[in-house]
């Protein structure tokens, strides 16, 4: 007898068996916005990497000015916030995925949305700093 395996027979149908399972469409927004943001990287990655091989050799007063246009610095602060946002959702489904046991869980979930809002905020000031740089004309 202690051969067979337990087994419970259920009386219910197969629908009913998952049915309260799925992923509730919280799954559906996270795939979307990690999609959205990946799509608005790409102008905003082309023209930082063209920017950057555009100043090369420039010295530093003038990457100042440059950062200092209202454009540019709008422009920079949504590649950093869309970067780190991205990265933070990406690195959520890893997590998600691999990490079973809910207390590990909470704590690298923790870790990976502070760690991304910190390296945003060093960003930020950064690109605040050179914006708002008091700069002899």
């Amino acid at each position: 007898m202690a051969d067979k395996p337990f087994h419970v027979e259920t009386m219910r149908s197969q629908l009913g068996q998952v049915r309260g399972l799925g992923s509730s469409k919280s799954g559906v927004e996270h795939w979307w916005v990690e999609r959205l943001t990946g799509i608005a990287l790409i102008p905003l990655t082309i023209w930082f990497v063209v920017s950057v091989l555009l100043l090369l050799g420039a010295p530093q007063i003038g990457v100042v000015h440059w950062a200092g246009r209202p454009v540019n610095t709008v422009l920079l602060l949504a590649l950093v916030l869309l970067t780190f946002h991205h990265m933070q959702l990406g690195l959520q489904v890893v997590i998600d995925d691999y990490v079973h046991d809910k207390r590990a869980h909470l704590a690298i979930s923790l870790v990976n949305k502070g760690a991304a809002l910190l390296l945003a905020l060093f960003a930020i000031v950064a690109i605040l700093k050179m914006a708002f740089w008091p700069v002899a004309a």
